[in-house]
């Protein structure tokens, strides 16, 4: 027996359909996934269409720099919509560092590896005037490479008098798993940028 053959029973078995003979009917067991969760192959939970409209946001190809900023900041407006920090988890997902090597993602060299970690810089620093902000204005926007984009904001916070000044710089991989995406190198506070230093 195949290893192909050991997956399916023989009653619902797979055919494949060369190029020329695509419209053919399809036998009863099939990949496609239909609008109903009825129609979901049961070799998959009954939730699992539902799950995939719901997957976590975070980068994608068809993201430009400017629309990756954009969308991480949003999630910041709204930073506890659908629930608690799910603004940050989209942060993180952005976040191109290497969780196992420490990150000058926030300027100095910090430990991030551990979301918590990542977190608590945003709720405990200059950075949580970002969480749920008001009002946001682009101030520049520079290529600097082909595949480098920085972009500075100005964010008017939820507090009285509350208004910071931060420096995105994405980076567009390329090669890996992630060739062509654009991540989130450095977030920077604008007093940060030269000193190197975090705000506290």
């Amino acid at each position: 027996m195949s290893f192909g053959s050991s997956l399916f029973p023989p009653a619902h078995g797979v055919r494949f359909l060369s190029n020329s003979n695509r419209t053919s009917q399809l036998p009863h067991h099939t990949f496609r996934v239909k609008s109903s969760s009825d129609d979901v192959p049961d070799f998959l939970s009954a939730d699992w269409l539902e799950s995939r409209k719901k997957r976590p946001f975070g980068p994608r190809l068809d993201y430009s720099a400017e629309d990756a900023v954009r969308y991480q900041l949003e999630a910041l407006k709204y930073n506890d919509q659908p629930r608690q920090d799910y603004g940050i988890e989209v942060m993180y997902r952005f976040a191109g560092f290497d969780p196992f090597e420490r990150s000058t993602y926030f300027g100095p060299f910090f430990d991030l590896g551990q979301f918590e970690r990542f977190r608590r810089i945003f709720h405990h620093s200059t950075y949580r005037v970002l969480l749920g902000h008001k009002e946001r204005k682009i101030l520049s926007s520079l290529f600097v490479e082909e595949n480098k984009y920085k972009q500075r904001v100005w964010i008017r916070g939820s507090r009285p008098e509350e208004e910071e000044i931060f420096q995105f710089t994405m980076v567009q991989r390329v090669g890996g798993c992630w060739d062509g995406y654009w991540l989130t190198e450095s977030l920077l506070h604008d007093r940060d940028t030269f000193s190197g230093g975090l705000a506290y």
